[in-house]
């Protein structure tokens, strides 16, 4: 009876993709201050949520935010930006923006990336955005990684399904990131970047695969190179340019983990 219970409900789930249960997950997850109350209990003052988007993306930079929240103004409705539509996301941006204590916004674009990996892309936006804050924070709530900045810092994983920090950094990247694929498709319509922003979605592919890839898609990611009509020896020249004009980005501060 119990095999028969198990099968019937692992067939039911056979037919869901890996991010659908992902996002089925995440919409179980509550986000609070629990973290939050944590730090400032420890001691901590300032405490930033720190988050990255466009990560999986096909085209364009990576962006990041750091959010210092006000802990006496709290702003409702904050969650993982995915999970919640553009335009209630443009609403709690533009609060978040108004009540924080401070934010910040950093990107790195598509040829850094090239060159360093999209992980340590993502962790060089993330420590440019904690770096620009007006206020220095004491102790950092980072979804699922760490930087190289010298203050207490926590990995949470999920965090921008967690922590109310993070999920407000989390809403102002992705907004701010939005707002930059809208733009960049005036430049390059053949790919419909104002409805993918840039991810590996049906029709995007397509449009590689029929035209190429452009000079802001990332030549080292597997749908961009396999549609790339160029020989190998454009794109090993064009990272050694790269590599060149970015080699302070090589300093083992940036690369290790913290």
């Amino acid at each position: 009876m119990n095999s028969g219970a198990k099968t019937g409900k692992t067939g039911r789930e056979q037919g869901i993709s890996p991010s659908a249960l992902k996002m089925r997950l995440l919409k179980k997850l509550r986000c609070t201050q629990r973290f939050e109350k944590r730090a400032w209990l420890a001691g901590a003052k300032l405490v930033a949520g720190v988050d990255e988007v466009g990560r999986g993306s096909l085209f364009g930079p990576v962006v990041a935010a750091a959010v210092i929240l006000n802990p006496e103004d709290r702003i409702r409705g904050l969650r993982d930006s995915k999970l919640l539509p553009p335009e209630r996301r443009e609403v709690l941006a533009a609060r978040i923006r108004e009540r924080a204590l401070c934010f910040s916004v950093a990107a790195v674009d598509s040829a850094t990336i090239d060159v360093i990996n999209i992980y340590q892309a993502s962790r060089l936006a993330m420590l440019q955005a904690v770096q620009q804050l007006s206020l220095k924070p004491d102790h950092l709530l980072i979804d699922a990684m760490l930087i190289d900045f010298d203050c207490r810092q926590t990995k949470i994983i999920h965090g921008d399904a967690l922590s109310a920090s993070i999920a407000a950094a989390s809403i102002v990247a992705k907004v701010e990131r939005d707002a930059m694929m809208r733009a960049m498709h005036l430049d390059y319509p053949l790919y419909n970047l104002a409805s993918n922003k840039g991810y590996s979605t049906p029709d995007h592919v397509r449009s590689l695969r029929e035209h190429g890839p452009s000079p802001l898609h990332r030549q080292s990611f597997a749908p961009v190179w396999n549609s790339n009509k160029a020989p190998q020896q454009v794109l090993e020249f064009m990272i050694e340019e790269e590599s060149a004009a970015l080699v302070d980005l090589t300093d083992p501060a940036l690369t290790a983990d913290a």
